[in-house]
Parts: C-alpha cells; structure tokens; sequence
C-alpha cells in the first residue's frame, strides 16, 4: 500500500536567461507509517521536492510535469485554496529553524489552537486541551504553563519540539521534516530524532525525513533515497544502501564518514563539485566525478535499475545491456 507517491516530478525555474530544470523526474513511493530518508549533498534537490510535495515552492518555480498523489488523490495541481486544506490537515511539515517556524508574536498555545481550530471540528477549549496534550506528548514539562509562553522563552530544542507538536495538531498522514535537527546541538538532536520517531510510530503517520547526515539516516529511517543534481541516484533498505551502496556517488558519501576503528592521516572526500544547474552534464549527472565512469556513462542518462537489494541510476549495472 502508498500513502505518497511522487511521479517523474519536474520542477523548473524560468529567469531571462532561459529555463534551469531543479528537479528532473523524481520518482519515489512512501508507505503509511514509513520513514523515507533523502539525502545528498547542498543542491541535491533535498529541499525543492519537499517543498514540492507541501506546495510551497517559491515563484518562479513551479511543477512543470509529473504528479503528487497523496492517498491516490492527485494534488499538486490544486489551486491553492484547496491546497491549504491538505497542508497542515492531511501534511505537516517541520524546517530547519524553529524561530522562523514560529510566529514570534503570538504564545506557542494560541498558534497551536489556531491550527487545531483550522483543520478539525473543535471547540476552542478542546482545542486548547488537545494543545496541551501536544506539548505533554513531544516532552515539554510543566506544558500547562508553558502553553502560554512565547517562542523566546524556549531553547532552541524546546522550540523545535513545539514546532514537531505544530506539525502533529491536525493528525497528518505525512510529514515532511527538512533538516529539523541541523540547528541544534548533538545532544539535542538524538533526542528530536527519537521523539519523532516515536510520535510518528505511536500516530501512524510517515515521515520525509531531509538530511545531510548519514547517522540520522542509519537510525531512524526504513528507507533511503539518495539524491544527486536533481536526479534519484539511488533508492532502497536503509542497511543495504548504507552497507552495500550500488552507486559510486552513494559510495562516495559513505566513504565520507570518518571510521573510529581506522587511522586514516587524510578523510576521504569525493572530489569536484555539485554541476550548476545551467551545466548538468550530458548522460549521468556525476560522470565528471565518477571513477568508475564507462563511456556510456557520458553518453546516456541511466534511469533506475535493479542492483542487487538497491535500486540505482548506474550503467555499471547494466554492462552487458
């Protein structure tokens, strides 16, 4: 069963100089009460189809082909009005800084009631109770009093629980997290990472979990989706594709994690960069970085093939095609 289904998604960015394509056919699929992981490095295209799937993609981008379905209900075509009654309703999203989340005018109970009262048939005082409850359950002590404090009065990891409380108040079926712990401190990110784990596993609702870190990914995701000039470079089990990566770049990035077993004088790095997105290169985006590029490598876009537990966009699986 899908709850979320992301088709040859397409985003595109049109400016005086022409159009630059952002995300080019994105496909994934993300089972009720699943944990999706996506990562890559910065320009991957992590954010944007995040952003794509909630429907806040800034002008002028916009989605010029595939599709979103969420439940097998096509939305991303939607015009906005009926756009806001999923998101938030039937999507939640958490980003990177719980400041700019919040609204630094209004206590964190009133911006809690307010979307509880949006999406769900309450009274303000079940709402208010709900809200509480939503404080209690994401681990803010004291939450009847805190319910009526301003974002400033929390730290920055009670800040992101409030924002985790915000995104579960209308009962979602998905949410989309964009690096929810990258501003916070190790200690405060294992702990977000498993309250959202076990939220989400206690309310059945899956999660697009957006991150760079490899240690995130291990830990809390199902599965994993790694992203590359805005192309799937590969998908599949989180253990397989960290334990026995099928694409180079997907290697690359694992060879990138220091080992504490292993005195190394040099870390690893995957040299060259990220192509702009008006210099993607013809046939697989990495092939100027690839050391295990073969000629058809440069010729050919791959698209996603069996390897083994994995899926991955690489001719090396398909050599004798």
């Amino acid at each position: 069963m899908t709850l979320l289904r992301v088709k040859d998604l397409v985003v595109e960015f049109t400016n005086r100089h022409g159009t630059l394509r952002a995300l080019d056919h994105v496909s994934f699929d993300i089972a009720p009460g699943e944990i999706l992981g996506v990562v890559g490095e910065s320009g991957a295209g992590k954010s944007l189809t995040g952003a794509a799937i909630i429907g806040l993609l800034e002008p002028p981008g916009k989605v010029a082909n595939g599709e979103i379905l969420l439940d097998g209900l096509r939305f991303d075509n939607l015009p906005p009005d009926e756009m806001r009654k999923i998101r938030g309703r039937r999507i939640g999203a958490i980003f990177q800084d719980p400041l700019t989340s919040l609204n630094p005018l209004y206590s964190v109970g009133r911006q809690l009631t307010e979307t509880i009262l949006t999406h769900l048939p309450v009274s303000p005082a079940e709402a208010r109770t709900r809200a509480i409850q939503l404080l209690k359950d994401t681990g803010i002590p004291a939450a009847e009093e805190r319910i009526d404090h301003y974002p400033h009065q929390f730290s920055g990891g009670m800040r992101q629980r409030v924002v985790i409380a915000l995104a579960l108040a209308a009962e979602p079926q998905l949410i989309v997290a964009d690096e929810p712990t990258t501003a916070l401190d190790v200690s405060i990110q294992a702990q977000i990472i498993s309250l959202l784990k076990n939220i989400c596993k206690q309310r059945g609702a899956a999660v697009m979990l957006i991150t760079h870190d490899m240690g995130v990914i291990a830990e809390t995701c199902d599965r994993v989706a790694v992203l590359y000039a805005g192309r799937v470079a590969e998908i599949g089990p989180v253990h397989e594709v960290i334990h026995q990566p099928a694409h180079p770049y997907t290697r690359g990035l694992m060879a990138c994690i220091p080992d504490m077993s292993q005195d190394r004088e040099r870390l690893h790095q995957i040299d060259g960069a990220m192509p702009r997105l008006n210099a993607i290169p013809t046939g697989c985006a990495y092939n100027p970085r690839c050391p295990d590029a073969i000629e058809r490598c440069y010729q050919q876009r791959p698209d996603l093939i069996d390897a083994g537990a994995t899926r991955a966009a690489c001719w090396l699986h398909q050599k004798n095609s």
